[in-house]
């Protein structure tokens, strides 16, 4: 049976919006003058007060008012947001507030929220029937995949694929929590470090002009230290774990071993399409321009934004209804980060506008942090800010902040500030495994592997984990790497 409706009303609106804007868009060569930009320095630490209290209702909304959260994000994001509009039309004008905003919509959050949803999409598409038994070795070897496939599908696609094959392998192990803990470690973040597709942030900065491949080189080392330590920490203690199993009584298996089989095969060439359709914007430069509300897209951009929503829709067309209903698949995830990630790129702008005023901005403190004394910058305080914002907040807008904290010149960071770069990359990408709300997956994977009855730790019991085993990674990391 194929998979022919399911797509929801307001999403189906979303993206034939979209395809409009795309197609007005062709129809109006960019020759608008350009709106002055916003007053950076001298707008005062208030204006980011809406993107504090957005990113500290993301973080305690779930924990605290979980009920209110679940039915309202959405308005409460659309609230904060507001906060940023209004006041900036009435400091600065409507045309400079609104050219402002429309910038980061149009030129940043809808690439990204369309890359996103395309992955999401696709990945819901392929399933990994059957089970296999869940020893040491297996279950390394499961993470080490994970890991990997995360840097080519995204964090989030490649923990909805095999986060339940790794639940069903290990539910009759009486310890079992570690590794959906180590999951979330390198499937959730660590993985997604080496492409733009991986993480979030990383797709912001190539979105901001960084090189597709630049993180794969620059960061592969890095990655490749902090993957295999946690890695080899997980398998020493499953090792433990398992033989300790072994003079315990036996718990019935619910899900016996049967012959694993990839499904969905289809929806492969889908996702080369999406990286293919990603280096095609990046290597093709014709120099054309269009306009929407005087914001101007550059053609290579609105081609491959095209590109992506369309493999996404084929995606819907060609699946399963019952690999997707296997996976757990529903649109509520990605409405959710659409709808959350709206208002904070909203809410960011003032923020962006006071850091690009640098030492004449008011986070002239924070630059300070960051800058050594002779005037350099300072990797490893680039690098545990970034992480340690990023385990609390949202990777994607802590990366961004101190991108442009570090100058925004995305062809000065790759070159003469590489390490700089490399820095606040690692930093936003493998911190935000230290909690459950450092990265979208986090949650995402705690709430499966609890609903299939495995006992997992609180907010403040899987910080104890993160704190005996990433915080000692990173910290050798740092002075091997960013010192």
């Amino acid at each position: 049976m194929r998979h022919r409706g399911g797509f929801p009303a307001s999403l189906s609106r979303l993206a034939a919006g979209l395809i409009a804007a795309a197609l007005i868009t062709l129809a109006q060569p960019a020759f608008a003058a350009e709106t002055p930009e916003l007053p950076g320095a001298a707008m005062s630490l208030w204006w980011g007060l809406p993107f504090a209290g957005l990113l500290l209702s993301i973080a305690t909304g779930p924990l605290l008012f979980p009920h209110v959260w679940e039915h309202h994000y959405g308005k409460i994001a659309a609230a904060w947001a507001a906060l940023v509009v209004v006041p900036l039309a009435i400091a600065f004008g409507i045309p400079v507030a609104g050219e402002a905003v429309l910038h980061t919509l149009l030129t940043e959050y809808m690439s990204f929220i369309i890359l996103l949803f395309a992955l999401y999409t696709i990945s819901g598409g392929i399933l990994l029937a059957g089970n296999i038994h869940g020893t040491p070795l297996v279950n390394a070897g499961m993470l080490l995949v994970g890991a990997l496939l995360a840097s080519v599908i995204g964090t989030t696609g490649a923990s909805m694929i095999l986060i339940r094959p790794m639940l069903r392998a290990n539910d009759n192990r009486p310890f079992n929590a570690h590794v959906v803990i180590f999951f979330i470690f390198l499937v959730s973040n660590i993985g997604g470090s080496l492409t733009p597709l991986g993480d979030p942030p990383l797709f912001v900065g190539f979105l901001r002009g960084v090189d597709f491949f630049w993180t794969t080189v620059h960061i592969l080392p890095d990655t490749l230290f902090v993957g295999g330590l946690v890695l080899l920490v997980f398998l020493a203690l499953d090792i433990v774990l398992h033989r300790r199993e072994g003079g315990m009584p036996k718990i019935k298996d619910p899900t016996p071993d049967t012959k694993v089989r990839l499904r969905g095969l289809a929806n492969l060439p889908l996702l080369a399409g999406v990286i293919g359709a990603i280096l095609l914007s990046a290597s093709w430069k014709p120099g054309v321009s269009f306009s929407v509300l005087g914001v101007g897209l550059e053609l290579q951009n609105l081609v491959r934004d095209a590109i992506i929503l369309v493999l996404a829709f084929v995606s819907l067309r060609v699946s399963c209804k019952s690999h997707r209903e296997a996976n757990g698949f529903s649109w509520g995830p990605i409405a959710e980060v659409a709808k959350l990630f709206a208002g904070i790129f909203v809410c960011i702008v003032p923020v962006i506008a006071i850091l690009r005023a640098g030492h004449d901005g008011a986070l002239a403190p924070l630059v300070a942090l960051v800058t050594s004394t002779d005037g350099k910058p300072n990797d490893l305080a680039y690098f545990w800010l970034t992480g340690a914002l990023s385990s609390f907040l949202d990777n994607a807008p802590t990366y961004l902040v101190f991108f442009e904290l570090a100058g925004g010149d995305a062809t000065h960071l790759m070159t003469e500030a590489a390490s700089t770069l490399a820095a606040i990359s690692a930093g936003a990408v493998f911190m935000g495994a230290n909690t459950y709300i450092g990265n979208a997956p986090n949650f995402m994977v705690f709430a499966i592997a609890r609903h299939r009855g495995f006992r997992m730790p609180g907010f403040f019991g899987y910080m104890m984990w993160s704190g005996l085993v990433l915080i000692p990674t990173f910290l050798i990391a740092g002075f091997l790497f960013f010192s």
